[in-house]
């Protein structure tokens, strides 16, 4: 019964951690994403960058998991060639890595998130001509 009952809690406590851990990595790719939204569209570049987390630190400069990713843009691939409105699109793409050690193993986790960003504000794109 003891050990029924340790595997329960960690295992709970395994399953608390994962979890943590792709709460932080889905926080990183939001505030990522709303940097996008501040940016113009000259300013949409390919980027890497490199995040930590410890959630005992006072400031991000602490160390702990170490969360890496990309910014990628591109033209979306859905549009057709033919679509007047193809170069006023861009897809952007945002891609956060992290290594989590599962029975002293390390497993690399990996989320991704992504949007499209029009040139002009999307109204004109959906709901009428510019």
């Amino acid at each position: 019964m003891v050990v029924t009952l340790y595997v329960g809690f960690s295992s709970g406590f395994a399953v608390v951690h994962l979890t943590r851990e792709n709460l932080r990595a889905t926080q990183i790719m939001m505030q990522k994403m709303e940097a996008v939204r501040l940016c113009t569209w000259s300013q949409l570049t390919n980027v890497s960058f490199v995040d930590c987390y410890n959630p005992l630190a006072t400031s991000n400069d602490a160390g702990g998991a170490a969360y890496s990713g990309t910014v990628s843009v591109g033209i979306p691939a859905s549009i057709p060639d033919a679509a007047a409105y193809k170069t006023n699109l861009r897809l952007v793409t945002i891609t956060v890595y992290w290594t989590n050690f599962s029975v002293g193993k390390p497993v690399v986790r990996s989320r991704q998130m992504e949007t499209h960003v029009a040139r002009y504000g999307l109204q004109n794109y959906r709901y009428g001509t510019p």
